[in-house]
Formats: C-alpha cells, sequence, structure tokens
C-alpha cells in the first residue's frame, strides 16, 4: 500500500517538474527572442514622449536655406519632434530635480551641464518651473551624411518661476536665442551642443480697445434642458434661436455663453462642438445680439508645463471665430479668483497674465475681460483688459458703495456686472428664502443703480433648471435647489414677476 502511495505520487510530481521546466525554459525563448529579434531596440533606448498631450509650443521654421546637404521635410518634422522632447524633458527635470529622460534626448557632453545644474539646484533646495511658448528656428547646416544638424532657435519666448526652500522668488519672462547641434544616433536626433548666445527680458503691452461704446445689456445664457451642458448631445439650435428672439424682445442685446475647456476636447479641439458654437453666434447675429464667449470654463489647473496645451486650445477656437460678426468680447476665464487658495493666486494672475496676451496677438479687434467671482477682485490686472468684469450676489443695498470703490481703482476703464441675480426659492431646504416678488423687486432695484452708474451687465439667468450637475454647487440639496431658481422664466415656461426687470 504504502509503495503504491510512493508510485501515485511519484507520477504526479514527475509530470509537474517536466512542466515547470517546460514553462521557464519557454519563457527564457521568448525573452532571449524579443530582445534579439521581435523588440524594437530604438524604443527600449529612448523613451518617446507624447507632445500632443504634454507639450506643443509655437514653432516657425525660417525658409529652408541651408549649407551642406538638402534637407527633407519629413527629416525636418523627426528632428523638430525630438527636439521638442529635448526641451520637455529639460523642463521637467527642473521643476523636479530628477535626470528621468535626460540621456535619451541628449548626449554624453550635453547632459553634463544639466546634471550639474540639477545637483547644484537640489543641493540649494531650489527649483525652476518654466516652459517655452515660442521658438523660430533656422536649419543652418545639414550634414552630407545627414547624421548631423546645427540649428539656431531665435527669439524663444520662455516663461520662468524659481523657488527658493518652495518660495518664489522670481518670475521672468525671456526672450532668447539659442545655437543647436543636434546627432542621429539609434534612430534619434539627440542633442550634442546646446548653448543660449543672448537673452532679454519680454514684456509684451498689447494695445487696448475701447469699450465704451459697447453698451453691453445682457444675460448669461444656458438652454433650459440642457445647463452647463449647452453643446452636448441635445443641442438643438431651434431651441437656441427661439430662445435668442426671447432676449431680444425683452430689450437686451447680448448673450454671454461658456466654453468648458474638457468638454471642447481640450488642446485637441472637437470639431463638431466648434461648429455647434459657430451655429451659436450666427443664431445670435440672425436674432441681432451679441455675445461674449467665456473660454475655459471649468478649467482649473493652471500649471506651468500646461500652457502650450491651454494656448493650443485657445488659439483654435479663436482663430476659428474671431471674424464672426456675433462676437463682441472674449471672457478669459469664469471666476479664477476662487481658485485662489487651492492653486495659488500667482499661478493664476500669471497665467491670466499670459493668456490675454495671447487672446490679443490672434484678435486684437475685440476687447478682453475676466469674469472675476467678486468687486474685491476685479481690478487684478486693471492695465491689460479692456473690460473690467464682476460678479455680484451679495446683498443689493450695498451694490452702490461696491461700484464707487471699483471706479476709484479702475477709473475711466469700462465696467461691466457680468453675473448677478436672486434665487426665487424657498421651500424644505431654505424655508425662509426668497419669493418671486422678492427676486422681482432685487432685479428692480438693481437695474435702477445700473442706470445711475451708467454700467453695462449681463444678469443671471435667462430660466430656471431642473436639474443643476454636481460640479456647479456640489452636491447639497440647499445649495442645488436655490441654484435652479434663478431664472426670469420659470420651468413651465411661464415669465415670473421678475421678467418685467430684465432691462431697463
Amino acid at each position: 500500500m504504502i509503495n503504491l502511495n510512493k508510485n501515485i505520487i511519484r507520477s504526479i510530481l514527475i509530470p509537474s517538474y517536466v512542466l515547470i521546466i517546460i514553462i521557464i525554459i519557454s519563457g527564457l525563448s521568448s525573452l532571449f527572442a524579443y530582445l534579439n529579434t521581435g523588440a524594437d531596440r530604438s524604443s527600449m533606448l529612448h523613451v518617446k514622449l507624447e507632445k500632443i498631450e504634454q507639450y506643443i509650443p509655437e514653432v516657425t521654421w525660417s525658409p529652408l536655406n541651408n549649407e551642406g546637404r538638402p534637407m527633407d521635410e519629413e527629416v525636418l518634422k523627426k528632428i523638430e519632434n525630438d527636439y521638442l522632447d529635448a526641451w520637455y524633458v529639460k523642463l521637467v527635470a527642473y521643476k523636479t530635480n530628477t535626470t528621468f529622460g535626460i540621456k535619451d534626448y541628449y548626449t554624453d557632453n550635453a547632459r553634463e551641464n544639466i546634471f550639474a545644474f540639477i545637483e547644484l539646484n537640489a543641493k540649494e533646495k531650489v527649483t525652476v518651473e518654466s516652459t517655452t511658448l515660442n521658438h523660430h528656428p533656422t536649419l543652418e547646416f545639414f550634414s552630407e551624411d545627414g547624421q548631423l544638424a546645427v540649428i539656431t532657435d531665435k527669439d524663444v519666448i520662455e516663461y520662468k518661476r524659481v523657488f527658493k526652500d518652495e518660495k518664489l522668488v522670481l518670475e521672468t519672462t525671456e526672450k532668447s536665442t539659442y545655437k543647436i547641434i543636434v546627432l542621429l544616433e539609434d534612430g534619434f536626433w539627440r542633442i550634442r551642443h546646446f548653448v543660449k548666445e543672448r537673452s532679454e527680458r519680454f514684456k509684451t503691452e498689447p494695445d487696448l480697445i475701447a469699450a465704451e461704446h459697447l453698451n453691453i445689456k445682457g444675460i448669461n445664457y444656458y438652454p433650459q434642458a440642457t445647463p452647463w451642458d449647452m453643446f452636448g448631445e441635445a443641442f438643438l439650435i431651434s431651441t437656441i434661436s427661439k430662445d435668442f428672439k426671447i432676449i431680444k424682445d425683452s430689450g437686451l442685446n447680448s448673450i454671454r455663453v461658456f466654453v468648458q475647456y474638457d468638454d471642447f476636447g481640450k488642446a485637441d479641439v472637437d470639431k463638431e462642438k466648434l461648429e455647434k458654437l459657430r451655429l451659436t453666434l450666427d443664431a445670435a447675429e440672425e436674432n441681432g445680439l451679441k455675445v461674449v464667449v467665456t473660454l475655459f470654463d471649468f478649467y482649473g489647473d493652471y500649471s506651468v508645463l500646461n500652457w502650450t496645451l491651454n494656448r493650443r486650445h485657445a488659439k483654435t477656437i479663436i482663430s476659428g471665430l474671431k471674424d464672426h460678426k456675433a462676437i463682441v468680447a472674449w471672457d478669459i476665464k469664469n471666476e479664477p479668483n476662487l481658485d485662489f487658495d487651492s492653486r495659488g493666486k500667482v499661478n493664476v494672475i500669471s497665467w491670466l497674465d499670459t493668456m490675454i496676451d495671447l487672446v490679443k496677438s490672434i484678435d486684437p479687434n475685440h476687447p478682453v475681460t475676466i469674469g472675476w467671482s467678486n468687486v474685491q477682485s476685479a481690478s487684478i490686472l486693471k492695465d491689460k483688459v479692456d473690460i473690467v468684469s464682476f460678479h455680484y450676489y451679495e446683498d443689493i443695498k450695498t451694490l452702490d458703495l461696491a461700484i464707487e470703490n471699483l471706479k476709484k481703482e479702475v477709473g475711466e476703464k469700462p465696467i461691466v456686472l457680468q453675473e448677478f441675480g436672486m434665487s426665487s426659492y424657498a421651500g424644505i431646504w431654505k424655508p425662509f428664502g426668497s419669493s418671486e416678488e422678492d427676486q422681482a423687486n432685487y432685479h428692480k432695484k438693481a437695474q435702477e443703480i445700473i442706470a445711475a452708474y451708467n454700467l453695462q451687465f449681463m444678469s443671471w439667468t435667462l430660466y430656471d433648471f431642473e436639474t443643476v450637475p454636481k460640479a456647479v454647487v456640489g452636491s447639497l440639496p440647499w445649495r442645488k435647489n436655490v441654484q435652479k431658481r434663478f431664472g426670469f422664466i420659470d420651468s413651465k415656461g411661464t415669465k415670473k414677476a421678475a421678467f418685467k426687470f430684465i432691462s431697463q
């Protein structure tokens, strides 16, 4: 019996050992085959970045007139891609004081200075957040064997922020010229020589646009059925056009709409969404309305390394729509000061500053503003915007004083009361809320103040809503239900008492 059990165990163990050996041999064979035949050795040596998701500065090559071998456009594009990748890994390295990726994009000689710089910064507890916004490279020389290229990159616009012990010590924008030599190694163009030849402080002073004559009398708009999702699956231009007629007939002359950064495809703008926005502008023009387009709605990441992505997004939208007759102004962002605490005031303002410059460089014919959430922040960047805009949801009794103080700060700059209103909600979640009569009295008083100070204005909002996304006010019912009842028209389509005071 004992011998029988031993034989059974032996019959099980021997095949098991054989199977394990076969698996090990098979695995080793597969690995050997991968390393020697099937694997892309160049991809193993070189960590390729996806720039469309990381870093896409503006690059404008000078016409090809180089010495040496004629340059092929496809090869030039490959050089550009690897050159920008090299920039990106260096920017990341200086921000994190790590050397990841440097060896893949720089030769031994070129990386020595980078490593020394990182080592010194790490020791001194210094970090550098930076990005480049524009490049103007010229191909000076391309070797006959196609293995070496010499490039001069002029007017490189670099934004830098230097921190010491996590405290900001320097913020600057520079315009620089670089001399670069790249070598073809392992199928990739690595930087052999990278020297800054000259650099100077760079400061733009875009022309301001007179906006007093605009006389904006408008309203913030979302369709009743699709608040905060205006350009989504349920987009109906017929509904929007009917609403625009209601707005025009009420005595208003303009609307404010919102372009959500993620919803519109981030850096790679969704063409279908852009076309829906264009159709909306067409409908506004047909109904005699002007449009303030608010960019970057629901965007809150102001990281320097993301600036090139943000700029590509804005450039695509503005370039495509700037000549439309319905456009009256560009609003850089809705209520950016709400991000001061979570993202850092310096970060937010720096982002806004450079974005104003970009918008004005693309469209110098339409005024630019920022939709600040309160009057206290409204004077920030007052010398760069064409219109000072602020939102007001505080006690209407203090609006006069708020306007007077703001006028002292901004001088003759046009002011738009860009959002204001009162909810008519009074229910289980806010039993002592406001009635529709209270709402009407609020707008009556608001219009009296607007007239007294000759303000331009855009109220909130045309309709009551049945639903409000969590992203707007969170999930707390006493906040969501209040937000649903700011409209001049109720959920059944009936004009509320406040409608008679929708305009002066």
